[in-house]
């Protein structure tokens, strides 16, 4: 089983940067593709950002030219890093498999963007 530590979060003002890591333990890392999710409050959680094995990226329309994701495979890490932050994009952030079966959600990392 996978276990996945988000860190790097906090507060930041509008228009700051934030990079955030996704740890995996367990060898199945580099064989999966890897996404970043976040959960405002009071709202669903959303997938951001996914990469393939290969590389293969997509975001969603929200942050598509602000978000990077990259992926480490030798570290078991993934990142993502967050341009021009919006009060928008507060949230807890989150990394996964970009479908069903999930493994065991981490605890995630918060983003507070705010003047």
């Amino acid at each position: 089983q996978v276990q996945l530590v988000e860190s790097g979060g906090g507060l930041v003002q509008p228009g700051g940067s934030l990079r955030l890591s996704c740890a995996a333990s367990g060898r199945l890392f580099s064989i999966n593709h890897m996404a970043w999710y976040r959960q405002a409050p009071g709202k669903q959680r959303e997938l951001v950002a996914s990469i393939t094995t290969g590389g293969t990226t997509n975001y969603v329309d929200s942050v598509k030219g602000r978000f990077i994701i990259s992926r480490d495979n030798a570290r078991n890490t993934v990142y993502l890093q967050m341009n021009s932050l919006e009060p928008e994009d507060t949230a807890v952030y989150y990394c996964n498999v970009p479908s069903y079966p999930y493994y065991d959600w981490g605890q995630g990392t918060q983003v507070t963007v705010s003047s």
